[in-house]
């Protein structure tokens, strides 16, 4: 498994550092920051604050993800479903959090509020093209390739 220094800044000192949950977690778990309970309303988003900021080595991104417990068991998870973290990006890391119930639901201080996981990626150049090359599926989408 190839791992990474990633310089994180706590931009407040009580700030938790992201943790892994196991050894081979792909995700490092991302805590929320707040004095005090927050409380995210049925069908609402509140923005939840980690007091941390990151710098990505050029190369690599960070994803921000549900966690599955938060989402199972009190259907919080991010409203924009991924957060994606270009490594230009030095402002704080927030998480966006939906309430998919239809009750309130609370974030306590320091409870862990979604995955933080580190990856590379390529960048494209985008050219125009007047035809694509044929395959056998085709334009075939949306539960083409088989029902059962």
């Amino acid at each position: 498994m190839q791992k990474i220094q990633l310089k994180v800044k706590k931009l407040l000192p009580e700030a938790k550092l992201p943790a892994y949950g196991s050894e081979f977690a792909a995700g490092a778990d991302l805590y929320a920051l707040s004095e005090n309970p927050i409380r995210i309303a049925p069908q609402e988003t509140a923005i939840v604050h980690t007091g941390l900021a990151v710098e990505i080595p050029e190369g690599y991104v960070g994803l921000v993800f549900a966690r599955s417990g938060l989402a199972t068991k009190k259907g919080l998870a991010p409203a924009n479903k991924v957060g994606v973290i270009d490594s230009d990006y030095r402002g704080e890391l927030r998480v966006a959090l939906y309430n998919h119930t239809k009750y309130v639901q609370t974030v306590e201080p320091f409870e862990r509020v979604a995955q933080f996981v580190i990856m590379p990626y390529v960048a494209a150049q985008f050219e125009e093209a007047e035809e694509l090359s044929d395959t056998v599926r085709g334009e075939g989408g949306f539960g083409s390739t088989g029902t059962k």
